[in-house]
């Protein structure tokens, strides 16, 4: 199926560039020629590269955050309702992410690879196969998931937790169902198009829904009285928000006029081939989730469940916020590596991955340094006990150590997925 005539000027497609290589061709501007700074820079790091990246990792970054957010900011407001609230919510959190919101993402990462490399062998026509393809794929394991979601409160129970908080999660899991589904679509149509470097309408459907998401929390939980179980459905509201948002600029905008072609039937026949990707992809990101989240499970073992729980999920949290800086690197290396490669560039790949690695660590310390300063005022968004306070900040210096070991093993898995 060879690429079609039509796409010799990409840059229509979302912003990318590059018809050999489908990246974004921005150039740093060398001004002042020589300076000393330049060149020490240039010892250390390809510039060009670099800059490539930083334009398309950060709003990438802004879009993952974004959307972690959403569930992240009605924990929040679970969490002023009370200890057993916020106990329930964070291990409801938890649970969902290891069981659910990781595997959604694994399972979309085989795009990464489908879409990425035929952008860059430039046969267009295969993204919009290979979107509905993993979308059929993720809603099969979403139909899955959600059973389990409906009947965790006796899994909880067998896995030890303090029944009360059992409940408690059991109920925020029900309630957050209906937005497993739309995060599902949104994962696969975000990768559809990242491969495509297409990163400014991400960055405003996630913003966007985060922002509504603010005050319709508040809304749910202290206008209508829905209270605990408002901050969840206010989460499933805001994540089909986000996915219809997405939807709809892919459905009418003209730069998806050679990659999205409408629904087909051909997509059937890529569903075993696509699921021999996301499998294992959804294996690898499931793990790298389950390493943290199994922690909050342990902690209702503990005595005081209530307080151990809320603070193994805030570290927990925490780590996974910084982990979208890393993933949003990862996304970039993954799309950048599986562009090149499609186009016949290796050397590029490699230089790539080189560049991720570097510019990853580097803001992975950065939001060290700012958590060891601003600990105390982190935690309490999620809380206004002083126990849970103190508690996280005697936390603080393990968990900056594993932030910036994590920040290098993202950009790494992002690589191989590639």
């Amino acid at each position: 199926m060879a690429a079609s005539s039509p796409l010799l000027q990409p840059q229509e497609h979302g912003g990318a560039a590059g018809a050999g290589s489908g990246k974004l061709e921005i150039k740093a501007e060398t001004k002042g020629g020589g300076a000393w700074w330049r060149r020490a820079v240039a010892v250390l790091i390809d510039e060009e590269e670099a800059t490539t990246q930083l334009c398309f990792a950060f709003p990438m970054i802004l879009t993952n955050v974004s959307y972690y957010a959403i569930t992240l900011v009605s924990v929040m407001f679970a969490g002023h309702l009370g200890d057993l609230h916020l106990a329930g919510a964070t291990l409801a959190n938890s649970w969902g992410t290891v069981t659910g919101f990781a595997l959604m993402v694994g399972l979309s990462g085989a795009l990464e690879t489908l879409c990425g490399q035929a952008y860059g062998a430039r046969v267009y026509k295969m993204l919009g196969i290979y979107l509905q393809s993993s979308i059929i794929i993720s809603i099969f394991f979403s139909i899955l998931v959600s059973v389990s979601w409906y009947f965790s409160e006796p899994i909880l129970i067998w896995l030890h937790q303090e029944p009360q908080v059992a409940n408690m999660a059991a109920l925020y899991l029900q309630c957050l169902i209906p937005g497993l589904y739309a995060y599902a679509l949104l994962q696969c149509t975000l990768r559809f198009l990242q491969t495509q470097t297409v990163v400014i309408p991400l960055v405003v459907c996630s913003v966007v829904p985060l922002l509504i998401h603010v005050g319709l929390a508040y809304v749910t939980v202290h206008v209508f009285g829905l209270g605990f179980k408002g901050a969840a459905l206010s989460a499933s509201v805001s994540i089909w928000i986000s996915f219809i948002m997405l939807a709809i600029y892919v459905k009418y905008s003209d730069k998806f006029r050679y990659t999205w072609k409408g629904f087909t039937a051909e997509a059937l026949h890529h569903v075993i081939p696509c699921m021999k990707l996301a499998v294992p992809s959804a294996v690898m990101v499931c793990l790298e989730y389950w390493a943290f989240e199994i922690l909050v499970l342990l902690a209702g073992l503990l005595p005081n469940s209530e307080l151990n729980t809320s603070l193994i999920a805030m570290c927990v949290n925490t780590e996974a916020i910084a982990y979208m800086v890393t993933y949003g690197f990862s996304a970039t290396v993954s799309t950048r590596v599986s562009n090149e490669i499609g186009a016949g560039n290796l050397e590029k790949a490699k230089n790539a991955v080189s560049v991720t690695l570097k510019l990853a660590v580097f803001l992975g310390v950065t939001i060290v340094l700012l958590l060891a300063f601003g600990h105390d005022l982190w935690a309490k968004l999620f809380s206004e006990s002083d126990d849970i306070i103190r508690a996280f900040a005697s936390m603080t210096p393990l968990l900056t150590v594993s932030i910036v070991l994590d920040s290098a093993q993202g950009v790494l898995s992002g690589t191989l997925s590639s």
